[in-house]
Formats: C-alpha cells, sequence, structure tokens
C-alpha cells in the first residue's frame, strides 16, 4: 500500500531482549574462564596426582553433558513448534482475509460493499496496530472493530441469503481461529524458568569441561572447548529468538497480510468504483 509504513521492524522489548542476550553471553563467558582458571589451579596444587583422576573427572562431566543435551534438544523443538504455529496462523488469517472478501461477492447490497470494505480495513488495521502491539498477546481495538462489523453484516444477511450466510460465517471463523493462534504464539512459549536452568546446565557443562581439561593438552583441546563453548551459547541465543516468532532476528513479517490487502484493496477499487472505504489508509474507522 504505497506510502504507508510497514511495521515488520518493530522490536519487542528490544532492550529486556538486548539485555537477556547479554547477560546469556556474560554467564557462558565466566563458566568458561571459571573452568580454565579452575583447571589452571588443579595442576598447580597436584602436579604429580594419580592417573585415574582424569577420568574420574570426565565421569562426573558426562551426566551434566547428557542432560544439557537433552534439554537443549527438547526446548529447541518446543521453540520451533511455536515458530511454526505463527508462521501458519499468519498464512491462514491473511487467506481468510481473502476468501471472505470474495465470498461476500455472492452478497446482495448493501451488505456485499460493507462487508467487502471491513474484510480491506481489517488487513490494514492489522498491520497497522495489530502488528507492532503483538509483544502482549492482546487483540488491537481498531482491528476488533472489523470483526464486529462482520458479525452486524451477518445479522443482517441471515434474513436474505442463507448459504451465503453460512459460507461467510465460516470463512469468518477460521479467520478468528487464526487471528487467536498469532495472537498466542506471540508471547513466549519457553518460560522463564526454564530458559534460565537451561542456560545453568549449559555453563556448567561448560565450566565441567574446562575444569576437566587433561594435563597434557595441546592446542586442540582449547580449539574444541571455545567451538563447544560457542556452539551452546549459540543455541541458546537461537532459542531465545525463535521463542518471539515477531520480534526476533528471524522474525515472521507481515508480508502475506500486506499482500492480502494490496490485492482485495484493488479489487474493492475495481468492484465499487468511487466509493470510499470505511476507514483511514491505516484501518481506523472514517465514520462511526
Amino acid at each position: 500500500m504505497g506510502g504507508e509504513t510497514r511495521y515488520d521492524d518493530y522490536d519487542r522489548l528490544p532492550g529486556a531482549s538486548l539485555m537477556l542476550t547479554t547477560i546469556t553471553i556474560l554467564i557462558m563467558a565466566a563458566a568458561l574462564a571459571a573452568g580454565l582458571l579452575a583447571n589452571w589451579l588443579r595442576r598447580r596444587r597436584a602436579a604429580a596426582g594419580p592417573e585415574d583422576e582424569e577420568a574420574s573427572i570426565s565421569d562426573l562431566i558426562s551426566p551434566l553433558e547428557t542432560l544439557a543435551v537433552l534439554l537443549v534438544a527438547f526446548v529447541i523443538v518446543v521453540a520451533a513448534e511455536s515458530y511454526g504455529a505463527a508462521g501458519a496462523a499468519v498464512e491462514a488469517e491473511a487467506h481468510r482475509v481473502d476468501q471472505l472478501y470474495e465470498v461476500a461477492d455472492y452478497a446482495p447490497e448493501p451488505e456485499r460493499e460493507r462487508m467487502q470494505g471491513a474484510a480491506v480495513c481489517y488487513a490494514q488495521a492489522i498491520m497497522s496496530y495489530e502488528w507492532p502491539a503483538m509483544n502482549t498477546g492482546e487483540k488491537a481495538p481498531e482491528a476488533s472493530v472489523w470483526s464486529s462489523e462482520f458479525r452486524s453484516q451477518f445479522k443482517a444477511l441471515a434474513h436474505k441469503d442463507a448459504s451465503a450466510f453460512e459460507l461467510l460465517v465460516e470463512a469468518d471463523d477460521e479467520r478468528s481461529v487464526a487471528r487467536q493462534t498469532r495472537l498466542s504464539e506471540a508471547t513466549p512459549t519457553i518460560p522463564t524458568v526454564v530458559y534460565w536452568f537451561m542456560v545453568i546446565s549449559l555453563a556448567a557443562t561448560i565450566g565441567g569441561f574446562a575444569f576437566g581439561l587433561p594435563r597434557r593438552r595441546g592446542p586442540s583441546h582449547f580449539v574444541l572447548l571455545f567451538v563447544l563453548a560457542g556452539l551452546f551459547t549459540g543455541s541458546l541465543l537461537l532459542i531465545e529468538d525463535i521463542d518471539k516468532p515477531f520480534s526476533g532476528q528471524i522474525r515472521i513479517t507481515s508480508e502475506a497480510m500486506e499482500e492480502t490487502a494490496d490485492d482485495i484493496g484493488e479489487d474493492f477499487a475495481a468492484d465499487h468504483p468511487g466509493r470510499p472505504l470505511p476507514c483511514d489508509p491505516t484501518g481506523r474507522p472514517s465514520r462511526t
């Protein structure tokens, strides 16, 4: 929609998100440094310790490693499923709004024009108001106005054309379900306590690996240790990012709804030449 502001680049609570990322990195770095320091102190105090000491340390670290890996795998799966559900809901909602407009062609006037105009305004209001406000998981009243308008027209249509009424109600119900799913998936799926438990588990694992480095170590041991620390930290940041499907670095954009708004906006201009939309370009009602 030419000249209008796109809201794909909003960031949900950017200060809090940056702080969470920074704290995660600092914890992992501190665990790595603490493990290396502890390893250095252990080497100084027991330069000629028993041969089986390394094996005993490895035995202690192994269960911790298993716990950390299983926990990360589980959380990634949960976050990825939430991200996928959010993307599917966005596509479904945009498709149902387009379907709602098309099915309204079978309705008589004046309900036809009113419902088609409401569909265009709904799409515009979703992008202008609800998309940037999805961090709270709440509906934007500017978009809900048009949901109410749909139902108002359905009541008038129920006495005129039962077949069109049933098709429109079905399309609107599916739109509503998709909207609710999108809003519910906008908020983080991973509980805060689970995320920080995972951070502590991975940090303890990295610290344990660093502490358990063999006495006769070479550059390869340090390379593998830092690679492992980087992968664990990257996994945490990836989980934190995809758990915010509409505000992370790999966020889901409003492209699907924008395309729908453009398409049905053009259709409205062609179907009702000279007739204005019942809203301004952002989807806010222009009349009471």
